[in-house]
Parts: C-alpha cells; structure tokens; sequence
C-alpha cells in the first residue's frame, strides 16, 4: 500500500498526468538489498503497481502509465543499515518514460 505520507504527491502526479494526457511515466518499484532477488523483484513490481493504482484512483490514465521492478539493483543509498534501507524501499516516478 502507498504510504500515507506520499498520497499528496502521488495525488498532485496524478492530476497532472489527468491535465496533460499525452505525457506517459514509468514507475520504478525498488526494494532494499535484504531478501534474494526474486524477492525483490516481485516487491519492487508490487511497489510499482500499487502506486500506479494510486495515480488511476487520482484521476491518470491507465494508459499513460508503465511500471517496472528494479528488485535491489539501483539502491539510492549504499549503506547496510535501516537508514539506508529505508531510502531503497520506493517507487520513482520518471517521467523521461516514452
């Protein structure tokens, strides 16, 4: 489930994909290195949909949205601790997606 300290960004992302329908995202699920990479995989494609779910829910087309699972392999930090970890657990939203 989306965090409830992301909605109001996911909200503003979905009401700008809404007011420009021809823009098309990738959203990037990613996961923390703890578990074996299918794990991963499969969580970070979780992260990924569900955050696409949320962009529907606000009003973005389906069609405009891509999702993908990186797993564990593009860490934003590089540290082995919960301060690292935490910052791996996301989903990005790139809108450079065609």
């Amino acid at each position: 489930a989306v965090q409830a300290a992301d909605r109001e960004t996911i909200l503003k992302h979905a009401q700008y994909l809404a007011a420009h329908p021809g823009v098309k995202v990738r959203v990037e699920g990613n996961a923390d290195e703890r578990g074996s990479s299918e794990y991963n995989l499969a969580l970070g494609q979780r992260r990924a949909e569900n955050t696409k779910r949320a962009l529907v829910l606000g009003g973005a087309e389906a069609k405009q949205i891509e999702t993908i699972s990186y797993g564990e392999e593009k860490p934003r930090a590089s540290g082995h601790d919960e301060a690292s970890w935490s910052q791996n657990r996301r989903a990005d939203i790139n809108y450079g997606a065609q």
